[in-house]
């Protein structure tokens, strides 16, 4: 580039015109008054700034010349910075967001304060250059999708302490490089920060700086894409982690059970999970409470691993610590066969004809990718992503599909507190949700029934995020704000808990027949007691936003054995078309009305402990899933009934099987008191002679064994309970029952003691006197002399309940 001149008139190229223009406007006033020549970088640019306030032609020619120069240099060697956001060294309080990597192609910072704004992101960046860099921001307006009011997620970007003048994540409803204007850098390491300004969700993927002004870069959403890798001078090639004999993605309570167990029965497992916590949504991000029984049916055994890390939350959503993310942690650490890579997304797969031969993963906070090469892999992803790339065969309901939950919690302060209105989001009254009692939103808060639960999975949990935002805004700002003034929200899960997308097919595809008619397979192993729980919109509150539901309601087939219950078969745990592909969890082979039984997270987490002992099978005889069945049938149940903390370094090592360990029997662990730890003899509601209609429960705790019954008041059921002395003594009689305003008031006994009858009655809404018991006395029987005590339900007065009946010795004084 030239500069020219005629007599008596200066002409400056137009681009260095405008350059001038732009600094000049930019800097003029706050160099006025400095030196004209010092020891700064930019000296020739102040230079040409002062001269150019001064009018001095001679100068700006000068000046124009030292520019031109510049740009010449800066063409030939032009400096560019990509910054990925989650490579942040603080990330302040915005969080870690990877839910939709595969769908808009990278992880992202966000900024999720519930309403007040979150801490500062901040980093160190290297620049080898000095100059004016343009700088664009890969972000989006996260409502502009839905024409909402205002622009909940703006941001600010400062870069050496200064904030560039440009608002971000105020425009374009889809991901895009947003334009942050320009700034002058100098050479060295400079300090970038997120700054947020309003709490609610701003989102920041990436940070682009360059020094050519047509450089903008390029809005490919495919994940780690060569752009990219260049850009952040990425090898070509992924880093080797090879050598396993399972590799595993998703850590979730199947993908956990999974690892656990194959390690366990001597298989070398990588784990990968791309959150920075293990167990789905039975962690501390998504907070549901693990559901379905474990340990009981025909492998009573199943089970065990998954009691060791299963959360113990008192209600969904519980508080951060009941799920224990440091204990899933540290199970999995303890086992030297397992590998644990947390924050990595596996994003590709290659194939070996119908055989994975690898997966690729790269760390969401550093971009290093890695190639983890086996012989076996399990989808435990949830969202069957591995199953998928490896084309495996799958299906998915079309519409009609349980939706994506996003809980929530509040809380009441001793002194009122404000919450910021909130226009853009969901317009709600009162009316419209139902109250978020005991100050939680629960499950129902679901919605996406009939949107693409994998491309659409952001605009779902979005969506979510609004209809919470607006529930609260109508507790604090509407009209409901005079009975909230002091109500704050505390807690919103910005992780979805998804339930329903892809289901890889296996050789078998469990029906919703199948379970009900209680079909028998070979291969039926794992124990699932859930009812068939399929979740609907819920009318009421559908009326303002039908098109996209909030709330949910479920409808339930209980004919679901809740005891032993129903065998799903091994042979829904792997792909029938891709040879080496395990699954587990919510994306095993079952149709969408199975799935309802199937998919809770106790049940889950037992699949992958099948999954991880069949892999050991295929690791000891060189073969796959499939042959488990066709071949190894029997050796697979030998598995299955050993006790879950049985190990063996490797496949062909001996198998240590621990002592004293805990019984195991078809109806599972025991849920309350034991029988065999009580004195003396006790009998249990099992065991006694029942005639008439007697309904099981366990929602009063304290009972022994398993639960208990009750019969209604004159129904003509009766319950009776044999017992017999052991030896020559004296003996209390108790009888446990739980209380309860519903129960008798009056419930009539009868019986026998030895020669001696005798009669009762027991106010069974009042509270057992003597540890959930109430003695009807103080017997003298010989050895063998027979206790029979009846329950009625005549002129009861309420529900008579039966629970144990207990013969204690009386220990001499």
């Amino acid at each position: 580039m030239g500069v020219g001149r005629s007599l008596g008139t200066f002409a400056c190229p137009p681009r260095l015109n405008a350059m001038l223009e732009s600094v000049y406007n930019s800097r003029v006033n706050r160099l006025h008054g400095q030196e004209i020549f010092n020891s700064s970088v930019y000296s020739q640019d102040k230079f040409m700034l002062q001269a150019q306030a001064r009018k001095n032609r001679s100068t700006i020619v000068a000046a124009c010349l030292f520019l031109s120069a510049a740009l010449c240099s800066s063409l030939v060697g032009a400096e560019s910075v990509l910054v990925e956001a989650e490579s942040f060294a603080a990330h302040g309080g915005w969080k870690l967001d990877t839910q939709f990597i595969d769908t808009m192609g990278s992880p992202y910072l966000l900024a999720h304060g519930i309403g007040r704004p979150v801490k500062h992101a901040s980093t160190q960046v290297e620049f080898k250059k000095s100059g004016v860099y343009q700088v664009f921001v890969r972000t989006k307006d996260w409502v502009a999708q839905w024409g909402a009011e205002g622009a909940p997620g703006r941001f600010q970007l400062a870069v050496g302490g200064h904030v560039l003048d440009e608002t971000l994540g105020d425009s374009g409803a889809q991901w895009h490089w947003q334009a942050a204007g320009e700034v002058e850098i100098r050479a060295g390491k400079i300090g970038l920060e997120l700054r947020d300004l309003t709490g609610f969700d701003g989102r920041c993927d990436a940070i682009y700086f360059t020094t050519e002004s047509d450089d903008a870069p390029p809005n490919d959403e495919q994940i780690m894409s060569k752009w990219r890798r260049d850009k952040l001078g990425l090898p070509d090639n992924p880093r080797d982690a090879s050598g396993y004999d399972l590799v595993i993605v998703g850590g979730g309570y199947s993908g956990m059970g999974a690892a656990l167990s194959a390690a366990r029965m001597g298989c070398k497992v990588a784990l990968i999970q791309n959150r920075p916590v293990l167990g789905g949504n039975g962690s501390s991000e998504v907070r549901v409470w693990a559901q379905g029984l474990i340990r009981r049916g025909e492998y009573p055994r199943i089970g065990e691993i998954v009691d060791e890390f299963a959360d113990h939350a008192q209600k969904s959503p519980g508080n951060k610590a009941e799920f224990g993310d440091s204990l899933k942690e540290q199970i999995v650490q303890a086992e030297k066969n397992i590998d644990l890579f947390l924050n990595h997304h596996a994003y590709q797969v290659e194939m070996d004809g119908n055989r994975i031969a690898a997966v690729l993963a790269f760390d969401t906070r550093t971009s290093e990718r890695r190639r983890f090469a086996g012989r076996l892999f399990s989808d435990c992803t949830g969202h069957a992503t591995i199953g998928a790339l490896a084309k495996a065969d799958w299906d998915m309901e079309e519409k009609g599909r349980m939706g994506m939950s996003n809980m929530w919690a509040w809380a009441e302060l001793e002194n009122p507190v404000e919450f910021p209105k909130t226009p853009w989001a969901l317009d709600l009254n009162m009316e419209d949700f139902p109250y978020p009692r005991d100050h939680h939103g629960q499950w129902f808060w679901e919605s996406g029934f009939d949107k693409n639960a994998l491309d659409g999975a952001e605009s779902i949990r979005d969506w979510n995020l609004r209809a919470v935002y607006g529930a609260f805004n109508a507790m604090k700002n509407r009209d409901g704000r005079d009975k909230h003034r002091t109500a704050m929200l505390t807690w919103v899960a910005y992780i979805g808990g998804p339930r329903e997308s892809r289901r890889l097919m296996g050789d078998v595809v469990l029906t919703q027949e199948d379970i009900v008619a209680k079909r028998k397979f070979p291969d039926g192993c794992v124990p699932s007691t859930w009812s068939i729980d399929l979740h609907y919109p819920k009318k009421q509150y559908s009326k303002k936003f039908p098109d996209n539901p909030f709330i949910s309601y479920a409808v339930h087939d209980r004919r679901v054995d809740r005891t032993y219950g129903y065998p799903v078969p091994y042979r829904c745990f792997y792909s029938r078309n891709i040879e080496n592909l395990f699954v587990a969890g919510r994306c095993i082979s079952v149709t969408h009305q199975a799935l309802g039984t199937t998919r809770v997270m106790k049940t889950c987490g037992m699949m992958g402990e099948v999954v991880g002992k069949a892999a050991s099978i295929c690791t000891l005889h060189a073969c796959y899933p499939r042959d488990v069945y066709d071949n190894y049938l029997d050796e697979l149940k030998t598995l299955l009934q050993l006790p879950g903390k049985s190990r063996r370094a490797n496949v062909f090592a001996k198998m240590e099987i621990p002592k004293n360990v805990q019984a195991a029997r078809p109806e599972g662990p025991l849920s309350g008191l034991d029988p065999a730890k009580m004195k003396g003899m006790v009998v249990d509601d099992v065991e006694a002679k029942r005639v008439g209609s007697w309904t099981k429960g366990a929602g009063l705790k304290g009972y022994v064994a398993y639960g208990y019954r009750y019969a209604s008041a004159d129904s003509g059921a009766s319950a009776t309970f044999t017992l017999a002395a052991p030896s020559d003594g004296r003996y209390e009689l108790r009888v446990y029952y739980g209380n309860h305003m519903n129960r008798a008031a009056r419930a009539p006994l009868s019986g026998t003691m030895g020669e001696q009858e005798f009669q009762a009655e027991v106010n069974m809404k009042d509270s057992p006197p003597n540890d959930g018991a109430i003695s009807l006395g103080v017997f003298s029987l010989s050895k063998g002399d027979k206790c029979i005590l009846t329950f009625g339900t005549k002129n009861a007065g309420g529900l008579v309940h039966i629970d144990a009946v207990q013969l204690k010795p009386v220990e001499k004084p």
